[in-house]
């Protein structure tokens, strides 16, 4: 074979193999073209007696269901939240408290020695402690907790709750950078659960803004921002769920009640509107587990602010005080005394040596305004007279027997039990002479009025039962009786002394309800008891 001959034989071998090659591919071709004309088939696409287009598939496909209106707003409400939570969190701190662990022994109370000396063992063991052994209790562990703080000074001011703090012998501030600081300072006020903790930061701290919680109303929404079980910086949401809440550890306050998220660790936090502003610091939470269930609590910021200012400038709340036991005019005591309901506060008892007393007010005078302040419940009242500079005169507006008058008070410091305990109790001891009468149904304790009694409250030439003890969970005290009045009738009957009160009790009913004649200082009105 020549070289030419060889050349053009190879090159119809390469032809025939370039050949073979497209036929591989061709065939390939086809096979996924089929196959891809089954997969359409399969998931409904290009079946075979089927002209749709795939445009005319979009066309009759389900759009989303969105409204863009909707959407829009709800952008908007979440573009506030990230904002406030930006804004406050570097505010918000974290608080550590512990105390130093304790060890009982013989320095507080235990018997020192042989501890069975005086027994039938007392020979096995010397005078001293029983060799390798010291009767003592276990040490009390170091406690520590956790809680939240608010910056509200940058100087290192920060408000909190008084029970976050409370009886803790270290306090430890966390800010939300990390730095950690130990406390310089501690001013506390248990009656509002507030309390001012002070340190020094090697620089200006951010502060939060103060906002007038006396603005914010049911419906409107807030942020907590706390340390929910340690969690730094956690932001919950909710709105203000009501107004002039009361709980007992914070006597002199209205609280705030949301359902914004509170838990353990919230306490000392603030709640904030969304401008950003502190409106509230979390207190409490109304649970029956220990964890959130949609009700939480705040003290108002503007009662936060007026606490603060005090603790800061003296380190105590100065508060004023009237000297009266008041309560609030509802419908049945309106129509008694002629007023409408919620027009005023109603005064039951005057105290002695008081701003009250030495104003002239009486029982049953109705208080409409203090200071030019309009009262409807007890707190309000509560509220403007504690705030009043101690040692000022006030004009109060009252009702007198339907009659409009005016008094001029001058306020003064309150005392430290005033209020608690309320002026002397009037129990005595109870012997043979004096056994009294203690009702459980009714929620009260009544005594004989003795000579000393009727001198000392302003009943002589009275005969009745003087009430010396009220339960104020009890029926007596919801209907409003208080220590110190006195019962002059059980229904129709006369009760002079503690055996006709018992007597005439024992045909009465509380589901039908008990109608009592009762003198209070200088007048006498009729209260219903009703089991509710």
């Amino acid at each position: 074979m020549s070289q030419s001959q060889s050349h053009d034989h190879c090159q119809c071998h390469r032809q025939k193999h370039r050949h073979r090659r497209w036929l591989v591919v061709g065939s390939l071709i086809v096979v996924v073209g089929l196959g891809s004309t089954l997969w359409r088939g399969a998931i409904g696409q290009d079946r075979p007696g089927t002209d749709r287009t795939a445009s005319q598939a979009a066309e009759t496909a389900i759009p989303p269901v969105v409204d863009p209106e909707a959407v829009s707003h709800a952008k908007s409400l979440s573009r506030a939240f990230r904002a406030v939570a930006k804004a406050v969190q570097p505010t918000v701190v974290k608080i550590t408290t512990s105390t130093k662990p304790q060890r009982m022994g013989s320095s507080r109370g235990m018997p020192q020695g042989n501890p069975f000396k005086g027994t039938p063992f007392e020979d096995f063991f010397g005078e001293g402690d029983m060799p390798g052994f010291q009767f003592r209790h276990p040490p009390i562990p170091r406690r520590q907790g956790v809680g939240s703080g608010v910056i509200i000074d940058p100087k290192g001011i920060i408000l909190t709750n008084n029970h976050v703090v409370d009886g803790a012998d270290e306090v430890t501030i966390e800010l939300p950078n990390g730095e950690v600081y130990k406390a310089v300072e501690i001013k506390t006020d248990e009656q509002t659960d507030l309390a001012v903790v002070m340190i020094e930061p090697d620089e200006p701290l951010p502060a939060a803004t103060m906002g007038d919680s006396d603005q914010m109303e049911i419906g409107d929404w807030v942020l907590a921002i706390g340390n929910q079980f340690g969690l730094e910086g956690t932001v919950t949401a909710g709105i203000i769920s009501g107004k002039e809440r009361s709980l007992a550890p914070n006597r002199r306050a209205e609280l705030l009640q949301t359902d914004a998220a509170i838990n353990p660790g919230n306490s000392g936090g603030p709640l904030v509107n969304l401008d950003g502003h502190v409106i509230g610091i979390s207190t409490a939470i109304a649970s029956t587990n220990g964890g959130y269930q949609g009700v939480g609590f705040a003290i108002p910021i503007n009662l936060a602010k007026w606490v603060t200012a005090q603790l800061i400038e003296s380190g105590q709340v100065r508060r004023a005080y009237l000297g009266v036991e008041i309560r609030e005019v509802d419908a049945q005591l309106a129509t008694e005394l002629g007023v409408r309901p919620g027009e005023g506060v109603a005064v039951e008892r005057i105290f002695p040596d008081t701003p009250a007393a030495a104003a002239g007010f009486q029982a049953d005078d109705i208080i409409r305004t203090f200071a030019g302040h309009s009262v409807t419940n007890p707190r309000e009242l509560q509220e403007a007279v504690e705030r009043s500079q101690p040692g000022t005169k006030q004009r109060v507006d009252i009702v007198r027997n339907g009659k409009p008058e005016t008094l001029s008070v001058v306020v003064k410091p309150l005392p430290k039990d005033f209020g608690t305990a309320r002026g002397p109790s009037l129990r005595h001891g109870r012997g043979e002479d004096t056994p009294g009468y203690t009702s459980d149904d009714l929620g009260l304790d009544v005594d004989d009025l003795t000579e000393e009694l009727a001198e000392k409250l302003g009943y002589e030439g009275f005969a009745g039962v003087v009430i010396t003890g009220v339960d104020v969970d009890g029926i007596a005290a919801t209907a409003g009786i208080s220590e110190g009045m006195l019962i002059l009738k059980v229904g129709s009957k006369v009760v002079k002394s503690v055996a006709d009160f018992e007597a005439a009790m024992k045909g009465e009913s509380l589901e039908e309800g008990i109608l009592l004649l009762i003198r209070a200082k200088d007048s006498n009105r009729f209260i219903v008891l009703q089991a509710s």
